[in-house]
């Protein structure tokens, strides 16, 4: 099919997901019935033989195959020379879209012109609503959420506001590009992922730039993709001590966004206020439990932080 016979390119990253690949991609088929679809699927070096799996039961998708895990954003960038489609979808294996997804929400950015991209109502295996619709994280909003002083600062926007009925679509500031929906027509106008990112807050630099070049994100609430979570994380965090890759990784692309968004002052205003939550944090533990035990996690996180921070150049370039 040429470019022009295409309505949804797919792309999906798979690390150590080898069993969620055939339900995720039958999902798909099924919510894009009606659409002539293109799946690209990108391999990240996987270790539990993906790889070979992909190359027997895939081969009408088309197939990257990567010697190493080159990251959630750069993988993805690199299916995006081989998508042809007029929409691009990035769609997580541990995310399985309901009948019609894929075609409501094609409806949805045909109808509306401005909507450059959108996500869906996500909700977990136990049908509870995931955080579908999210405002931008700032060194202060990220603060109050870590220390748990919500109720002290009610006018904070936080990142994710659970309190209203997620049932009419809604403009925002980002979604979870569990599943992310763009007009092929906006990533060749402001690109897809930043690079620096491997993991984590690559769809929120993402929607920036897509709201600063004056195109619209929208929550869609009228379809329902169920989103295990994690599972591709989860390799990797099991070969760690308390998942402290993963953390370092969140840490790592948090520094990097508020540095690049915020600028050295932001920067220097999230590390403050890191580490004073973390001294909150184990204060409060202090006054309840009234021991030393258990306060680890909160100074080694501290720790980390700023640890990475010098690796990282003063939050300018990735480790990885």
């Amino acid at each position: 099919m040429s470019s022009a016979d295409i309505d949804v390119t797919a792309i999906i990253v798979n690390y150590n997901t080898r069993a969620l690949l055939q339900p995720c991609v039958d999902a798909l088929r099924a919510g894009a019935e009606g659409l002539r679809l293109q799946i690209v699927i990108v391999d990240n070096g996987s270790r539990d033989g993906s790889a070979e799996l992909l190359r027997r039961e895939f081969a009408d998708c088309e197939l990257l195959l990567n010697t190493d895990n080159v990251g959630f954003g750069r993988a993805n960038n690199q299916a995006r020379a081989s998508a042809r489609g007029r929409y691009l979808l990035l769609l997580n294996t541990d995310a399985f879209v309901a009948l019609d997804s894929v075609g409501q929400t094609v409806r949805y950015l045909d109808e509306h012109p401005a909507c450059a991209l959108l996500g869906v109502r996500l909700v977990g295996r136990d049908g509870v609503l995931q955080p579908s619709c999210r405002y931008f994280p700032t060194p202060w909003n990220e603060f109050v959420a870590r220390a748990g002083l919500q109720r002290f600062f009610p006018r904070t926007r936080m990142i994710d506001d659970m309190s209203w009925d997620h049932a009419s679509p809604r403009a925002c500031d980002w979604v979870p590009g569990c599943y992310y929906l763009v007009r092929r027509g906006v990533v060749d106008q402001v690109g897809l992922f930043d690079p620096r990112f491997f993991l984590y807050y690559e769809e929120v630099d993402h929607c920036r730039a897509v709201k600063a070049a004056g195109w619209q994100v929208v929550y869609y609430p009228h379809t329902t993709v169920v989103h295990i979570g994690g599972e591709s994380a989860k390799s990797d965090a099991e070969l760690t001590s308390a998942g402290r890759q993963i953390s370092a990784l969140q840490i790592e692309s948090s520094l990097l966004y508020h540095r690049k968004h915020h600028g050295r002052v932001g920067l220097w205003q999230n590390m403050g206020l890191v580490t004073l939550a973390d001294a909150l944090l184990t204060l409060k533990w202090l006054l309840r439990r009234r021991t030393l035990r258990g306060t680890g996690p909160y100074w080694q996180h501290a720790v980390l932080t700023w640890a990475l921070l010098r690796r990282t150049g003063w939050a300018l370039r990735p480790t990885r």
